[in-house]
């Protein structure tokens, strides 16, 4: 199907999204019609149904060459613009250093100053709760890491529960289950951070082992594989570009829906509110260990930063680490 054709499925399925956001209406596609294989040969399985696929860390995998860790795929079209989702079951029992991504990302093609909007699910030691993380970033500034990081409320590893990435010009927001967690807007401060570039969809599995649990703490250990990641209701709902055009744009008002279908009702915002402050363990915005002064687009939440303040006082309360014997350590990188 050419691009004027999926364009014009595209916007008739589309039209009846914009009032309160009607996710259920999306199509699901088959594997083969959105996605292709991307890496880690044979631990890729698509099921027999052609919805549903699996992915794949084992010892044979995870011992390979670090940019062949794991496996993954990628979505046959890049897009400007969209709604991203898949249902997603996560390995059990012992998971530390295995890292889960879904995520938009134009790394391939701009390589300096690439774009990206991340879900990433964080493996635990036994016994422990898998973590979830998103971050964003826009043209290159992977130095300014803008993540937030939450603990799931309920067991990810016992059944499928969606995931969900809206992307517009002016908002990002991040769906588990249907309820938005996470709202980025589109600010002039922000500049050119505010992922704005056409993007690929990812999906991998990988080994994380030097920073994933407890900052590199507790890595694979693959007396536990195979570790399996399942994806199915798979989604790809957006503007669909070639990305050799000088001029990318959704076209005939596909941009202001996308805006309308951004915005977030007052229900679904006392949802956000209320997951926010019983399951975030982590933001960027009230990091003073990373920031003394946060980032331009931050809006401060006094209850948020209460909260994380009092379980963190050292992160999000800038008191100075006490290191003893006159010993100072070097900064290393945020644990997670």
């Amino acid at each position: 199907m050419g691009f004027v054709a999926r364009f014009l499925v595209f916007m008739s399925l589309f039209t009846g999204l914009v009032s309160g956001f009607a996710l259920q209406k999306l199509p699901l596609i088959q594997f083969d019609e959105g996605y292709t294989h991307l890496f880690g040969d044979q631990n890729m399985i698509v099921n027999r149904d052609g919805k549903s696929v699996r992915l794949i860390l084992d010892e044979r995998t995870g011992l390979s060459s670090w940019s062949l860790l794991g496996s993954g795929f990628v979505s046959n079209d890049i897009y400007l613009h969209g709604f991203f989702s898949s249902s997603i079951k996560l390995p059990a029992d012992y998971s530390a250093g295995v890292v889960i991504a879904f995520y938009l990302s134009n790394g391939d093609i701009y390589e300096k100053n690439h774009d990206e909007i991340d879900f990433e699910f964080l493996g635990n030691i036994r016994g422990k709760e898998w973590r979830i993380q998103t971050n964003i970033y826009g043209n290159g500034s992977t130095h300014l890491g803008r993540e937030e990081r939450y603990n799931l409320w309920f067991d990810p590893t016992e059944d499928f529960h969606q995931y969900s990435i809206m992307w517009s010009h002016s908002h990002i927001i991040f769906y588990v289950d249907n309820i938005p967690i996470r709202e980025v807007k589109r600010t002039a401060s922000m500049g050119g951070d505010f992922p704005a570039k056409p993007m690929s969809l990812y999906a991998t599995i990988w080994d994380g082992s030097k920073w994933a649990t407890n900052g590199g703490k507790y890595g694979v250990n693959y007396k536990f594989a195979p570790y399996v990641a399942q994806f199915t209701d798979l989604i790809l709902h957006g503007c669909a570009v070639d990305p050799i055009e000088k001029v990318l744009s959704c076209q005939d008002g596909a941009a202001e829906d996308f805006r309308l279908a951004s915005e977030i009702t007052e229900s679904q915002r006392k949802k956000m509110d209320s997951l926010r402050r019983k399951h975030m363990t982590y933001s960027y915005c009230y990091d003073r260990t990373r920031y003394k002064v946060a980032l331009p687009e931050c809006v401060v939440n006094p209850e948020e930063a209460k909260r994380l303040r009092v379980n963190d006082p050292v992160t999000f309360g800038g008191i100075p680490h006490r290191h003893g014997h006159g010993k100072h350590r070097s900064k290393s990188r945020q644990s997670i």
